[in-house]
């Protein structure tokens, strides 16, 4: 069994493996990178789709699956379940026609085959939904793709699972370092229940409406959100992306738009989008605790916190909902740094409304890698989705560096 790293050897994002055993090849991940926003073709590695069998999709964030719809739509692709709905009910949001993705699902710790190879996904913690590490087994050798994972979410207990019970003669670990480049080897990340213990203290001492702006696939986070809201007596706002977002989880015993403390409230954009599209009978099915900006909330904003996005800017202005709100910024601070939002900051401050960040990262500690690799022991330890590649050796001294479309025997 061969390997190769298309992209994600030294770089966070668009990470792509390619395996090959007896002329038969797997895919692993087929992401955008992080540096375009741009759909291009061009950007696809150069996979040989002779004899590829599938294509493995680890989770739904778009640096891990954003350029896989260009490959054959002949060939399967394995994913989580609950990540393949996601990725396509929120497709048409953003203007695009939903990828096909189809093919088998993953269910955790069952082995799916493609003709010589073995592969067995494993559920990781990560702040995307239905995450999945992945094993792979041919010709007698045993790869183990990371994925992205992190020990501080909501599913912090299948890590220690996997950690107290790892798969056994590993040849090669891909192991994801997004945290080499951001933390220090001491850092313990927030768990997320800390960041909803953060929103409810910013609740209670906000008069006025809370806006909270974070990524509605981010359902950890909207758990929290919901939590948060439901502590200090505020009803959660969600709009319709968000309301289909929960739905596609396929877990009831998620938040949803029916539930008591959550009312649907729809931006003027989305309104558009709604009646171009016809997605009446979408509206219909979510529409049961709708309220309107200009009615109950004008008439107390301090009742609601609101899942925000830029799209809500103008339409908050307009209801005249903004005395004494305050926004909490709850995504990766690296976007207000790199101007993003700048235009949300202009708001803002026209508006003097304060801004609090409340926030934990998807991926996990330096310390946590330690420890991951450390009970998995690989004969090699192989670097992927970091910008900081160098540093696995002073935790796992087995660290092999590879190359960007560089062929490696497992």
């Amino acid at each position: 069994m061969k390997s190769c790293i298309h992209r994600g050897a030294k770089q966070i994002g668009g990470s792509c493996v390619e395996i090959e055993h007896d002329g038969a090849r797997l895919v692993i991940d087929c992401g955008m990178p992080l540096d375009t926003e741009v759909d291009d073709p061009k950007l696809l590695p150069p996979v040989n789709t002779a004899g590829l069998l599938a294509v493995l999709i680890s989770h739904g964030h778009a640096d891990h699956y954003g350029l896989a719809h260009h490959l054959p739509d002949t060939i399967p692709v394995a994913m989580g379940a609950a990540a393949r709905r996601i990725i396509q009910v929120a497709a048409p949001f953003s203007y695009k026609a939903p990828p096909a993705f189809a093919g088998p699902d993953f269910e955790n710790g069952k082995p799916l085959q493609f003709g010589p190879f073995t592969v067995t996904p494993y559920l990781v913690d990560h702040s995307a939904y239905d995450a999945y590490a992945v094993l792979v087994e041919a010709g007698g050798r045993r790869l183990f793709y990371s994925g992205d994972l992190r020990s501080h979410g909501r599913k912090a207990a299948c890590m220690e699972r996997m950690v107290a019970n790892p798969p056994s003669n590993i040849d090669a670990l891909i192991m994801e370092g997004t945290a080499l480049s951001r933390m220090d080897d001491t850092t313990d990340p927030l768990a997320e229940e800390g960041v909803e213990a953060r929103f409810a203290a910013i609740m209670r001492e906000t008069k006025g409406l809370v806006m909270v702006h974070t990524s509605a696939q981010n359902i950890d986070r909207v758990v929290s959100l919901f939590k948060a809201a439901k502590h200090t007596g505020r009803t959660l706002l969600i709009d319709l992306y968000t309301a289909v977002i929960l739905e596609a989880t396929g877990n009831a015993s998620l938040p949803q738009s029916d539930w008591r403390g959550i009312s649907l409230c729809i931006p003027q954009r989305q309104r558009v989008q709604i009646k171009n599209n016809q997605w009446f009978a979408q509206l219909e099915t979510h529409n049961r605790n709708r309220v309107y900006l200009d009615a109950a909330v004008a008439h107390d904003p301090s009742k609601y916190v609101l899942l925000f996005r830029p799209l809500w800017m103008r339409d908050l202005s307009d209801a005249g909902v903004l005395a004494g709100a305050t926004l909490i910024y709850s995504q990766w601070e690296g976007y207000l740094k790199d101007g993003k939002f700048a235009a949300m900051e202009e708001w803002l401050a026209a508006h003097s409304i304060p801004l609090e960040v409340a926030h934990t990262s998807g991926h996990a500690s330096v310390k946590f890698l330690s420890r991951f690799v450390e009970a998995m022991k690989p004969k090699a330890l192989v670097p992927i989705h970091s910008f900081s590649p160098e540093r696995y050796a002073s935790f796992y001294p087995d660290t092999v560096l590879r190359a960007d479309g560089e062929w490696w025997d497992v």
